[in-house]
């Protein structure tokens, strides 16, 4: 059986994880950590969890559980990703990377860093969203020029990045999908006298309010129809069901980054 680290252990999406993890038979949560001033410092992951004594208490670091797994599951923020990777890389730690915001030079230490570890790192990891991935290149790639395509993206009011990284991913499929560079062509707001709408353009917007968990609409508008595709997220479990899934599948691969599309086979 495969034993798991969950960074974030008490966090929204940390405890979806590990009440998924003890849902599944072949992986076990070997350790569990959340930043050193949590309240939950110590407790027992399973009772925060909501799933009952697990004997894994809450650490103050990976330091502390890095040798209790072999892969960790980072659902957190990219600061926090970065460091746990930097530590994870050199002893050889699998991991499974589902933090959103992570951008620029920073992306690029942590695709460096996975590349010499076995690790799926996925702006989503619901599977739902990764078939959404796929339809929605094919669709723009035939609809083409005639369709205008615009992404709306709705999150609950605690998310601190805009657009989402599923909303991003989708936006530069479909850029690659028309030919497009979406560094041109992307527009994040709209307000006043801004003209018409240019043939080229790919609005991306966001929406932040309540407890939505996670949606995200394409439209391709065309003269007289439009088309939608749409994922609306009920709660996180899908997301934490493709973490799991991510994790027993990259345990077996060559080390190398990858991502959902790898594990469902979608590529």
């Amino acid at each position: 059986m495969i034993k798991a680290v969950v960074a974030g252990a008490a966090g929204r999406m940390g405890k979806r994880i590990i009440h998924m993890i003890h849902q599944n038979n072949e992986i076990s949560l070997g350790g569990a950590f959340e930043r050193s001033d949590h309240p939950s410092m110590n407790a027992d992951a399973g009772h925060v969890a909501g799933v009952g004594e697990l004997g894994v208490k809450i650490a103050g670091s990976l330091e502390d559980v890095i040798d209790q797994g072999e892969i960790l599951i980072d659902f957190t923020a990219p600061e926090a990703t970065l460091e746990n990777i930097r530590i994870a890389a050199p002893k050889g730690l699998a991991m499974v990377i589902g933090t959103t915001g992570i951008e620029g030079d920073m992306l690029k230490e942590v695709e460096t860093l996975a590349g010499n570890i076995q690790c799926v790192m996925a702006a989503n990891m619901s599977v739902g969203v990764n078939v959404m991935f796929r339809i929605a290149g094919e669709m723009a790639q035939i609809l083409g020029e005639d369709y205008d395509i615009e992404i709306l993206e709705a999150h609950h009011r605690m998310k601190k990045d805009a657009p989402s990284g599923t909303a991003m991913r989708l936006a530069r499929i479909l850029a690659g999908a028309v030919g497009r560079d979406l560094e041109k062509v992307g527009v994040y707001e709209r307000k006043g006298i801004i003209g018409e709408r240019t043939d080229q353009e790919i609005g991306i917007q966001s929406l932040r309010a309540g407890d939505i968990t996670g949606e995200h609409t394409v439209l391709f508008g065309g003269i007289g129809e439009r088309l939608e595709l749409i994922h609306r997220a009920h709660n996180r479990d899908n997301f934490a069901r493709g973490a799991v899934r991510a994790a027993l599948w990259v345990v077996k691969q060559p080390k190398g980054l990858y991502d959902m599309q790898d594990v469902l086979g979608l590529r």
